[in-house]
């Protein structure tokens, strides 16, 4: 148990999250029992990845808003099936800026030497959100990177919270234990971004498919030591 305590603090202080409150507040808490299977409206099978030049137009076509990248396209693909569907939707345009969020791999030290080794960074530009995420995860399975996305996708101001890190968390928790039990043959665990979401799964697992453990370690992260409990935009008194 110390080990696992000792990796989940390692794994949650390399991510930089941005400071703003969850789009969240008519979600209800994430709570996945094994068995349950989320709506599908996936129109490309997306077992084995090998889609025709047809269907990647198509993806291009979907997401030209989006993004230019195409694991970035398999990920947002994915989330259609999953619990983080509104993740899906805010990137699309259902957020505070009703604009389209742009996905992209970025060298993050381009943005602030300290970023050099965090998963992802969000910033915003003039009224445009951007999810960055490190290029060492260009490669990453579009599992994990769709986990990823469903929790920086909530973040959209310039607030932060315990309850909202302890949403965004427990949700890209959620929709990587869906995704790899879906697909067991994409957890390749020899990738950084796949022992990211494997520790977030085993807390979300131990905690009976809530964000119990989860937020036990944002609780006791120094990272977030100095957050309220609540932000404006989080008012969802079950979290």
């Amino acid at each position: 148990m110390k080990r696992l305590k000792k990796l989940t603090a390692a794994v949650l202080l390399q991510v930089l999250m941005m400071q703003i409150p969850v789009f969240a507040q008519t979600q209800e808490p994430i709570k996945l029992r094994s068995g349950v299977k989320a709506e599908t409206n996936t129109t490309i099978d997306l077992k084995d990845y090998n889609l025709t030049e047809a269907q990647w137009q198509q993806l291009e076509k979907e997401y030209k808003t989006v993004t230019n990248d195409r694991p970035v396209m398999l990920a947002m693909e994915l989330l259609k099936d999953t619990v983080g569907k509104y993740s899906r939707e805010a990137i699309l345009g259902k957020n505070l800026t009703n604009r389209p969020i742009r996905v992209q791999f970025k060298d993050l030290a381009q943005i602030n030497p300290n970023f050099q080794d965090f998963d992802a960074a969000g910033t915003r530009v003039s009224s445009k959100l951007y999810i960055n995420i490190n290029m060492k995860h260009k490669d990453a399975p579009p599992i994990a990177l769709a986990a990823l996305l469903s929790h920086e996708a909530l973040h959209q101001d310039a607030y932060n919270s315990i309850n909202e890190e302890t949403y965004a968390w427990t949700m890209e928790a959620a929709v990587y234990t869906q995704l790899s039990e879906k697909y067991p043959e994409k957890v390749d665990k020899t990738h950084p971004l796949i022992t990211r979401e494997e520790t977030l799964k085993r807390m979300f697992i131990k905690g009976n498919y809530t964000d119990k453990y989860i937020r036990k370690s944002i609780m006791a992260n120094p990272a977030y030591q100095n957050l309220p409990m609540r932000s404006p935009g989080f008012e969802d008194n079950n979290l």
